[in-house]
């Protein structure tokens, strides 16, 4: 914990603190995992030393919403998700989720950190409902162990599924546990892996799946035990549920998660597409996060969230990739850039769009208030060196790089990033995850993905 490195000569520092700093040709000082100083010419005695000087450096990306088991359920024609209605998605995809086991978590997890990690995303959160009789309980384990050997931040989201499909769930009973088993795997996990401490590389998130595929019991109790234990919660809401919910418990989804509780500060949904303006306030003044898809917004049509009225209203908006199967990549910064181009699109009738810069905030400060998380999302003395570099010496960014807080978007800059650093580490670089033998590990998942997925479902995979 106490090597020094010593970034010398960074073109550009955006750190994305309270103050919008930018550091010119300025060096940072790493001890340890944390950020010691940032300043010009620093002393570099005892330090591993390296050269920024075609670097712009930014804080790492935080992933806020996530299903890595879907990473081997990609680049399908024959489940085309824009050409389908959810719910009949849903029925096409949910028998092959049925058919993963512990095999396919850990290398699917493994291929969609990997994919977050080459382009800038230092801290993920992934929710993690696939628990069949294959799974096991060994889901969140397998993705930890995966985590841990790439050295990427992981916060799991322990999901599930109860509510059987006679009762209107759209799960398949394969892929459905009670109540009470989910919450003893959440004990038991929260028990193993969950530190709340400043660093902290894992952290567990109490995460039903969604209100329509669960037992109302689920949700009650799943709040009282993350509350009683100090941790955070997580499910989808507004993603075209509402007329279920309307036609089951006579409300809306949000009013009936604020009667039962499922709201506050420790609590973030994702998609929230269905939102509806009155309802803005309400997550504002409770300080109820949301984590915004655009990815999965985009491909299947739906509303794209107003994120300035949102902000407006009190909101903390994040960013996430969302499954893989409604996404086809892991890649956190092509969701910035789509994000933007989604907002920009609507900003005529809404008023004005956010720039480049605020959704990079979005998905970096945001991200980590999302997580309850204050020593990540900005560059600043004593926070944790989390952080991802863009070389600017490729002729394609000439002409650029006056504005190194909007490049990123506004340009396109959507590619894997010269350098990622977790705590202080570096994980991955010039083209390298250094943890890893990646080619081997590539065979081993495409390997997994064939024999488990492809082999069963041949007239889908083709």
């Amino acid at each position: 914990m106490g090597h020094k490195k010593l970034i010398r000569n960074a073109r550009a520092i955006v750190s994305c603190d309270a103050l919008d700093t930018v550091y010119y040709d300025s060096d940072m000082l790493i001890d340890g995992y944390q950020i010691k100083q940032i300043g010009k010419n620093l002393p570099s005695e005892g330090c591993e030393v390296l050269d920024g000087s075609s670097y712009f450096l930014y804080p790492g990306l935080v992933n806020t919403h996530h299903h890595f088991f879907q990473t081997f359920v990609r680049n399908l024609v024959t489940i085309d998700y824009p050409n389908l209605l959810v719910v009949d998605w849903l029925d096409l995809i949910y028998p092959i989720f049925a058919q993963v086991d512990s095999e396919v978590i850990y290398y699917s997890s493994l291929t969609a950190m990997a994919d977050l990690l080459k382009h800038g995303c230092t801290t993920a959160f992934d929710h993690q409902y696939c628990y069949t009789k294959k799974t096991g309980k060994s889901a969140v384990d397998r993705q930890m162990e995966a985590a841990s050997l790439l050295g990427i931040r992981y916060h799991a989201g322990r999901g599930c599924n109860t509510l059987e499909k006679s009762k209107g769930s759209t799960i398949p009973d394969e892929m459905l546990e009670t109540t009470d088993e989910f919450l003893s795997d959440c004990e038991r996990l929260i028990k193993t892996y969950h530190n709340p401490n400043p660093n902290s590389m894992s952290q567990i998130v109490v995460a039903p799946c969604q209100p329509i595929n669960s037992y109302q019991e689920t949700f009650t109790e799943s709040l009282a035990l993350a509350r009683k234990l100090g941790v955070r919660l997580h499910t989808h809401l507004g993603e075209g549920e509402n007329p279920i919910m309307l036609d089951r418990v006579g409300k809306r989804t949000l009013a009936w998660a604020q009667d039962i509780g499922f709201i506050g500060s420790d609590v973030w949904y994702a998609h929230g597409w269905e939102l509806q303006k009155d309802e803005y306030s309400l997550l504002g003044s409770t300080k109820t996060g949301l984590s915004h898809c655009p990815a999965p917004a985009v491909l299947g049509g739906f509303p794209i969230i107003d994120i300035p009225a949102m902000q407006k209203a009190g909101m903390i908006v994040s960013l996430g990739c969302d499954g893989s199967a409604t996404n086809d990549s892991s890649n956190l910064l092509d969701s910035l850039r789509m994000a933007y181009l989604a907002q920009s699109y609507h900003s005529k009738e809404r008023g004005g769009a956010p720039s480049s810069y605020d959704m990079l905030k979005v998905a970096t400060i945001n991200g980590a208030k999302t997580l309850g998380r204050e020593d990540i999302g900005s560059l600043e003395v004593g926070k944790a060196a989390d952080l991802f570099a863009i070389d600017v010496s490729r002729l394609e960014l000439a002409g650029t790089l006056h504005d190194p807080r909007n490049l990123l978007s506004r340009c396109g800059v959507s590619g894997e990033v010269a350098l990622t650093m977790v705590g202080g580490n570096v994980v991955f670089q010039d083209g390298q995850l250094l943890n890893i033998d990646e080619k081997s590990l590539a065979v081993q998942a495409e390997k997994a993905c064939t024999e488990r997925l492809r082999t069963q479902f041949p007239t889908i995979f083709g």
